[in-house]
């Protein structure tokens, strides 16, 4: 039996029937090469000898009585495979957009609290031999970091799968569920604490504020944009059940080259690609803001005391200079931004934000979650942000899986109140795979944010050969001095 922390607990009781909060994946696997040919038998019989070393895909949800605590997990002695891993198959030879229309579909039904929250799909039928694997996995039992680190267990590095390091396993997997009486007890138990650790965070939020105010007193420089000054787009308002999905690869060489050309950071680069593509999106629909996009970035503040799967994350805000016309001047403009908001989230610290939300009552959460989201109360007053953009490391080398090669990894986060645009991308191999999630009816039209994409690299990448090419004025002196030199 494990407790959950406050901030895993958080993403349990703000979710309610509009506000969905799993994260997900979407990946294409290249079946073509399989030893003996592709079944999906072999993929499940791989995931049911992996299953034992991930044991956040074991257990479940209890709550404790009159929600008096967080919710604790246990292993769910009626674990059923075929329940948490299903195949569909679309119309072959199926493309990307097919596989995102099912993917869309997917993510947009919640997950079953009464099971292990977390399933997958494996679409058949894609063109060239191609295997879809769509992932959901709730937010309470993963963040981004922990996500990428669960691929470990799934897959391999060889296109031979792995032998299993622990036992297979067991029909009759579980432990014992916790009485009543002793949920209660430990709650009220924990709840007789909280005064003790109240006393200690109150003193952290005090020294970080006035941390904060001091920066923003004594730096002349960009700071970090505030909550609530995000201007309104198209995707900016309540949101519904229903989401579409969409992906783009972009050259990891050229974000490099990028990071290269102006001194920033890959943070910046990545950041500056959304700028662009939000730019060129919302300008083709005649909604381009006059102030800049405000763009929410987690934070993993993963340290070694962090748990497998529990969340460990923090977030700081930054503009996305979409009110920039120029890619190299967008790109300075993002870069002193962010440089000013991670000083500021330095001075705030990375586990304010936690230890806070080691205080969330259940009750209250998920009721100011349903009436916030049934009353559109995010029609009603200027976004907090605009969009969610997250950055995951991937691996770069080949990975496997029942020995299909895995060619794309499109990470998707969760969409949020009032901002109906999530944006993750991922390094993997030469790539970085960007994952588009969206309400569906703020954005019916998904793919065109994805191809401006492809826009916005191209643009970076015109602006880095700016860069490297030499002035012309300096051009024609050398022309000059070789001429000279010849006729010397």
């Amino acid at each position: 039996m494990e407790r959950l922390s406050g901030m895993d607990a958080t993403f349990l009781y703000v979710e309610n029937p509009s506000h969905l909060m799993h994260v997900s994946m979407v990946a294409v696997l290249d079946a073509s090469q399989m030893p003996g040919g592709y079944s999906f038998s072999k993929v499940r019989d791989l995931v049911a000898g992996r299953l034992p070393g991930i044991a956040i895909f074991r257990r479940r949800l209890v709550p404790v009585p009159f929600n008096l605590g967080h919710p604790v997990w246990v292993d769910d002695p009626g674990f059923d495979l075929d329940y948490h891993l299903r195949r569909v198959a679309v119309p072959s030879p199926g493309s990307l957009h097919e596989l995102t229309e099912v993917a869309g579909d997917f993510v947009s039904r919640p997950l079953d609290r009464s099971r292990p929250l977390w399933e997958m799909q494996i679409v058949e039928g894609l063109e060239d031999d191609k295997v879809g694997l769509l992932a959901k996995v709730h937010h309470s039992m993963v963040d981004g970091v922990a996500g990428a680190e669960i691929l470990v267990h799934l897959f391999d590095l060889e296109p031979s799968p792995a032998a299993p390091t622990v036992d297979p396993l067991p029909p009759a997997l579980g432990e014992r569920v916790p009485t009543d009486l002793e949920m209660v007890t430990h709650a009220l138990w924990s709840a007789a604490r909280r005064p003790l650790r109240l006393a200690r965070v109150i003193p952290n939020t005090v020294r970080s504020v006035t941390g904060l105010v001091n920066i923003r007193r004594n730096s002349p420089g960009p700071h970090m944009p505030a909550p609530f000054s995000a201007p309104r787009t198209p995707f900016n308002a309540a949101i519904t059940p229903h989401r579409s999905v969409a992906l783009v690869r972009l050259s990891l060489e050229d974000v490099k080259a990028a990071k290269r050309a102006f001194g920033c950071t890959v943070n910046d680069v990545v950041l500056a690609l959304c700028g662009g593509a939000l730019r060129t999106y919302l300008d083709r629909l005649g909604e381009l803001p006059e102030a800049p996009l405000i763009a929410v970035v987690p934070i993993s503040v993963r340290g070694e005391a962090a748990t497998e799967g529990s969340n460990a994350v923090s977030a700081m805000f930054t503009t996305l200079a979409t009110d920039v016309a120029d890619p190299a001047a967008r790109i300075e403009a993002i870069h002193e931004t962010t440089k000013g908001a991670k000083e500021e989230h330095k001075a705030i610290g990375a586990d304010l934000l936690t230890d806070w939300a080691e205080f969330a009552g259940p009750t209250i959460f998920s009721q100011a979650s349903r009436l916030y989201s049934s009353m559109k109360l995010a029609d009603r007053h200027r976004p907090i942000h605009n969009v969610v953009v997250s950055n995951v490391p991937g691996p770069q080398f080949p990975l496997y899986l029942a020995g299909a090669r895995l060619q794309m990894l499109c990470p998707l986060g969760p969409v949020m109140e009032g901002a109906g645009l999530n944006i993750t991308l991922l390094s993997y191999m030469d790539s970085i795979d960007v994952g588009l999630i969206a309400c569906k009816e703020l954005i019916p039209d998904l793919w065109d944010l994805a191809h401006a994409f492809e826009e916005s690299m191209d643009e970076l990448t015109g602006a880095v050969k700016a860069v490297a090419a030499p002035p012309a004025s300096k051009v024609k002196n050398a022309r000059k001095k070789v001429a000279a030199a010849r006729r010397a």
